[in-house]
């Protein structure tokens, strides 16, 4: 079937780069598809690719520190629980001092006791207290006879002595000093000699 000859021949142009330039006066009965070279539609492919990418991984960013988070909150309970375990179980061991302090008060308020054997009671006691601190890791630090060492002593006043040898020495302790492993819990309270030959 061929067309009559008076009516116009039309043509649709479908080039991206003639697109809006094709022979005056041609006129296009459908509408223009949007047509891109290949290699932006490559490009826009991976843009798109790459920002999921992008969201994926900042998602999984977002719920690692959520985990993060709670994991923190998690061993800051349990840290806080060891904590009250580890004081209650002191508080207990320091109990039995306490039962037996009770005990010395209540034999002293007995007039039948004598004062030696009270003494003698509260000197037990008092062993007994030290043997708990040091099942806890803290000991006595070494005071008298020693040289002043201002890292470990700390002096209440100075004392003349008629001794050379004893200048700069602890020549009395008017508090003992405690450490737990290296590290000083109070520092001794001192004397120390001093020669004025």
């Amino acid at each position: 079937m061929s067309k009559p000859p008076d009516e116009p021949l039309r043509v649709v142009d479908r080039r991206w780069w003639a697109r809006g330039e094709g022979t005056a006066g041609a006129t296009t009965s459908e509408p223009e598809r949007e047509r891109k070279p290949s290699y932006v539609e490559d490009l826009e492919q991976q843009l798109a690719d790459r920002s999921a990418q992008l969201q994926a991984i900042a998602g999984e960013h977002r719920r690692a520190i959520e985990e993060f988070e709670q994991a923190k909150q998690r061993i800051r309970r349990e840290v806080a629980r060891d904590i009250e375990r580890g004081r209650r179980a002191v508080v207990a061991e320091l109990l039995e001092v306490l039962d037996n302090l009770d005990r010395a008060i209540g034999a002293a308020r007995d007039s039948d006791v004598p004062a030696d054997s009270l003494l003698r009671g509260i000197e037990l006691v008092r062993d007994q207290f030290l043997a708990k601190l040091e099942g806890l890791g803290v000991r006595r630090v070494d005071a008298l006879g020693e040289p002043f060492d201002a890292a470990t002593h700390e002096a209440v006043t100075m004392a003349p002595v008629g001794d050379p040898t004893q200048d700069g020495r602890i020549v009395a302790v008017t508090r003992e000093g405690y450490a737990i492993g290296d590290e000083l819990l109070r520092p001794a309270s001192v004397v120390v000699g001093r020669f004025d030959g």
